[in-house]
């Protein structure tokens, strides 16, 4: 299992590499500092990534994001990965960016350095990645969990975007994502008061599609990602990309991606396998062809 690090300037990856057993890791080398990462499931095909910035509620400051999206982006690279879990402790997921980093910021700064622009990586992703949240997701981690493509809740959890008590607003999709999952009378809500949703008023909004008990969450999140691993990767990237497009395309246009992938997939040796072992009444053998 393998993965790599940026230098502290973050300017080129480094050539050494880092080996993962469980959420411990082996390096010579500087090693993440605000994440750790693993590979879970019985076929080791579900990547984990745990915020792990403790004495700041795993707030999200720069480095952490670029920790987050250097792991995302070997995950990906990675052919035994079919899914990914991000996720926190059993305490808190992350209480949201990091307002010391964020203080003296200046909107020409923001502006020109394109502030937060690297955060999206995580709704790029083309393999599913699975936010299993426990305690406080507010601002920043909130938005996190919504550029995620599943969200599990622990039953403590707690969703918010509390940027308007700090005199501004969310700035990595809140207003955007929170709107299409819980829609507009509930997000001004929650976005002009700040107010939080539990976990089951999350579940019960749409924006979380199940609630678990605190210590069975993450399991519950990697099983998820160990099925979704044992479909075709190349047929769920499809799938995934289509469900996407429901969010930014009319329904006409939605409908006639959906028909073009449709048809990509009879392209693939997966679609053949697939039919013909329902035929034959065997379970199928992916090969992401």
């Amino acid at each position: 299992m393998v993965l790599f690090c940026r230098s502290a300037a973050f300017a080129v990856r480094q050539a050494a590499s880092f080996l993962f057993t469980g959420t411990r890791r082996y390096s010579t080398n500087a090693p993440f500092k605000f994440i750790l990462a693993s590979k879970k499931g019985e076929k080791e095909n579900v990547g984990l990534i745990e915020l792990n910035r403790p004495k700041a509620l795993n707030a999200l400051c720069d480095l952490l994001m670029r920790e987050v999206n250097e792991a995302l982006d070997h995950f990906e690279e990675d052919s035994q990965v079919g899914a990914v879990v991000i996720t926190g402790s059993e305490k808190v997921f992350a209480a949201g960016a990091d307002i010391k980093e964020m203080h003296n910021w200046t909107f020409p700064a923001c502006y020109t350095g394109n502030f937060l622009a690297h955060w999206n990586r995580v709704c790029s992703a083309k393999k599913p990645v699975i936010a299993a949240v426990n305690g406080l997701a507010l601002g920043g981690g909130c938005e996190m969990a919504m550029m995620c493509d599943i969200i599990y809740a622990g039953e403590k959890a707690q969703f918010g975007q509390p940027e308007i008590l700090l005199g501004t607003i969310p700035g990595a999709g809140g207003t955007q994502r929170l709107t299409r999952a819980v829609g507009k009378s509930l997000a001004m809500e929650m976005v002009l008061t700040g107010k939080r949703l539990t976990a089951q008023e999350a579940k019960q909004a749409g924006l979380v599609s199940g609630v678990f008990p605190v210590q069975q969450l993450v399991p519950e999140a990697i099983r998820c990602g160990e099925r979704i691993a044992s479909n075709s990767k190349i047929i769920t990237a499809m799938a995934k990309e289509a469900i996407n497009a429901a969010f930014e395309l009319p329904l006409a246009e939605g409908n006639r991606l959906e028909k073009k992938l449709f048809y990509a997939t009879f392209a693939t040796e997966d679609r053949k396998e697939g039919m013909t072992a329902f035929l034959e009444k065997r379970k199928a053998s992916f090969k992401d062809k």
